[in-house]
């Protein structure tokens, strides 16, 4: 048997054309991950041979075995990333390198195999070329490119699998939730618990995601949008619904401060959550902290009007503001001015700004990776 290099070879990729193209959707239309591009990546890895040739296909089913090992116990995880076409017409992904480098954590989490970040970000950089099309003409929208990897042996023993597909689509996105650019209301219990000290909430697998749908359907009878996630006896604030959460107050201290739940294995190191502290750090304004919050310390702020804003923020919504929260039989409000208030409001547009408009002026290194 002939071993492979360990690592997956850009250079090596196979394309093969789509012989028929469907049409592009409205870009004003869009509905989240429901319309995908012509095309996919794909790449096979097996213990015995290493990674085989990476293949840009049409875009279509894939092939499974029943006893595979992502179907029975979720060895499987995936990315989230968008791509976007500034005004000079040219696409760019934003900060893709820290997605890769946290889907590479989050494989040695699943037992899958190691890949090389570069290499596979090439790949998808190739798959985004041949589907550029695809990336709207649009200030309003983007390309969300999603790479998924999961184990596919075929057996059914509870052990690291020996072979593995990684795959990767495209789909034209707009804005994430139905009620686009408003203020979301939450609902807070301590039933059930997203994440856990030792788990793998801080890794963005299938199953993480799985599990959260019957809250997340609870919330909405209780006429909430998203899931308050809380942890521990004293209900710590921990995340949003597919959300990094964060609160703009004036602190115990008196001090005016952006504050968001440090990274203890809870909590998802996102893209967009990263960015917004570098923003707010180097703006200099206020302090900036990843703190543990509770939901006494917000209720007790609250009280004492020291809230100003609470947003989440995420690669599907970029920032999205909070109104309301259901806790404990209580509506607890938010102050919004207007849709969208001023900090979250200010956010928004830098990061738009850097990944629509390509303006980089005082901002943050290490946003743009130009696919073409």
């Amino acid at each position: 048997i002939i071993i492979r290099s360990s690592y997956t070879c850009a250079t090596d990729t196979v394309i093969q054309l789509a012989q028929t193209h469907k049409p592009k959707p409205d870009p004003n239309g869009l509905v989240f991950g429901t319309v995908f591009t012509d095309h996919m990546l794909t790449i096979e890895w097996s213990l015995e041979e290493g990674w085989q040739k990476p293949h840009i296909q049409p875009f279509g089913n894939l092939s499974i075995h029943p006893g595979c090992s992502a179907l029975h116990y979720a060895v499987q995880l995936f990315e989230g990333m968008k791509a976007y076409r500034g005004p000079d017409n040219k696409v760019r992904l934003f900060r893709p390198m820290i997605n890769m480098k946290r889907m590479l954590k989050s494989a040695h989490r699943a037992c899958l195999p190691s890949f090389d970040c570069a290499e596979l970000l090439e790949c998808i950089r190739k798959l985004v070329e041949v589907d550029q099309d695809w990336v709207p003409h649009s200030d309003s929208a983007s390309l969300y490119v999603r790479p998924t990897f999961l184990g596919t042996e075929s057996t059914l023993g509870v052990k690291k699998p020996n072979k593995a597909l990684l795959f990767v689509i495209l789909s034209p996105v707009g804005s994430y939730f139905s009620t686009g650019a408003k203020p979301v209301s939450l609902w807070a219990d301590s039933k059930y618990i997203r994440a856990w000290r030792g788990g793998t909430g801080d890794c963005k697998m299938g199953g993480n995601y799985g599990a959260s749908i019957y809250a997340q359907y609870e919330a909405v009878d209780y006429g909430c949008q998203q899931v308050l996630w809380l942890y521990g006896d004293d209900h710590q604030i921990t995340e949003v619904g597919t959300m990094n959460l964060f609160l703009y107050w004036i602190n115990e201290k008196g001090e005016e401060e952006l504050a968001t739940p440090p990274l203890d294995g809870i909590i998802l190191p996102g893209v967009t959550r990263q960015s917004i502290l570098e923003l707010a750090r180097k703006w200099g304004e206020f302090k900036v902290y990843e703190r543990y919050l509770t939901m006494a310390d917000l209720r007790q702020a609250l009280e004492e009007n020291r809230v100003r804003e609470m947003f989440g923020s995420g690669t599907a919504c970029v920032v999205s503001p909070v109104g309301r929260i259901l806790y404990q039989g209580e509506n607890l409000h938010i102050p919004c001015e207007g849709s969208f208030p001023p900090l979250a409001s200010r956010l928004l547009k830098e990061l738009t700004d850097i990944q629509v408009r390509h303006q980089t002026h005082n901002t943050l290194h290490d946003i743009f990776y130009s696919p073409i």
